[in-house]
């Protein structure tokens, strides 16, 4: 049996898959396909907003091939992630996002797909044609203990003859061993999330007798050691916390956004976002007379439309002097992209 590796923020493994193996440093563009699926899972955490036919790469809205490309661009991103709602819906959309991508970064940009469908071998060809890579499977519950006998076990079976790596992705609950005996049969690896509680779940989770961690996480009890107990079972499981999607997937993409396209002046944190002053309620000419009269250097502010976003060492400096000219000011931090999360605001 391979050794088990604990990871960041209560994350093991014994084995990870390449799609895996790029999340864990941030490298993966997540690509939202669309939000409509024919499942009906009572864990489902997808927001209400996104339960439509929408597109994002990552938390861009996508409305043309070139914001997936720019999104990719600005995080560097090593490979994609397709994901939904159900993406097989669309397929023709996900073979078309499969090779735009794969044009863009060449074959080596590695793509993994999620999907609750078993698709027959037509399906398979048009995606391996494409050029997908892997193949993560989320067959329904009610399915997990006669697997053998379903579909998904097929399917498993082509996507391996293919080429492509593939496993099942599910939820670290009860029951979940019992998908263990095909994948071990056939090589195929196992993933496991920390099952959660969202707005969208939480009602059908309660009905379930599904319980907090604690009050600080929106983890379910119990779904970690069910993982743990797995890993002693299998040569290929993978147990992703929910702590680690939050606290370390997230933070080394934001990290990777923020060291590709931060400004000079831009602060960039450990979490990955940037720190940047904000000189409001002033016109421009009589902000640049002041920045000009303090000798700020053109590189460390840039003009965007009736603010000024400056170094905020600097705004401290010359805050008194930006006031006195009528100017309000704050210190902003904010996710490294266009538009981002405003985390926090701190007035001077």
């Amino acid at each position: 049996m391979a050794e088990i590796i604990q990871n960041e923020a209560g994350s093991f493994h014994n084995y990870l898959s390449e799609g895996c193996k790029l999340c864990k440093i941030g490298a993966k563009m997540v690509l939202f396909v669309t939000g409509i699926c024919g499942r009906d899972c009572f864990y489902c955490p997808i927001s209400e907003d996104r339960k439509n036919d929408l597109i994002f790469a990552n938390e861009r809205r996508v409305t043309s091939d070139e914001d997936v490309i720019a999104e990719a661009h600005q995080m560097d991103a090593l490979g994609t992630g397709i994901t939904g709602g159900e993406p097989l819906l669309e397929i023709g959309r996900v073979v078309h996002y499969i090779r735009l991508l794969k044009s863009e970064f060449g074959t080596e940009h590695h793509i993994h797909l999620y999907t609750s469908i078993a698709p027959d071998k037509e399906m398979f060809m048009a995606l391996a044609d494409a050029g997908l890579d892997e193949i993560r499977f989320h067959p329904p519950q009610e399915m997990w203990n006669c697997l053998e006998q379903t579909p998904f076990a097929e399917s498993i079976k082509i996507a391996l003859e293919l080429g492509m790596s593939a496993g099942i992705e599910i939820p670290s609950i009860e029951g979940a061993k019992e998908v263990l005996p095909l994948l071990d049969a056939v090589g195929g690896f196992l993933n496991l999330n920390e099952l959660e509680f969202s707005d969208t779940n939480a009602d059908e989770m309660h009905l379930r007798g599904f319980e907090l961690v604690d009050d600080m996480s929106n983890a379910v009890a119990d779904s970690r050691a069910c993982a743990q107990k797995l890993a002693v079972s299998s040569s290929k499981v993978h147990f992703c916390s929910s702590r680690y999607k939050d606290a370390v997937q997230l933070r080394k993409r934001l990290l990777r956004i923020a060291n590709k396209t931060a400004r000079a002046f831009d602060g960039i944190t450990d979490d990955g976002t940037i720190v940047v002053g904000v000189i409001e309620s002033i016109d421009n000419d009589t902000a640049l007379g002041v920045l000009r009269e303090m000798e700020v250097p053109d590189d460390m502010f840039e003009i965007k439309g009736g603010i000024i976003e400056i170094a905020w060492w600097i705004l401290e400096d010359i805050a008194q002097e930006l006031k006195n000219a009528g100017g309000t000011l704050s210190i902003i931090e904010r996710y490294p992209f266009e538009g981002g999360l405003v985390v926090e605001t701190m007035s001077i």
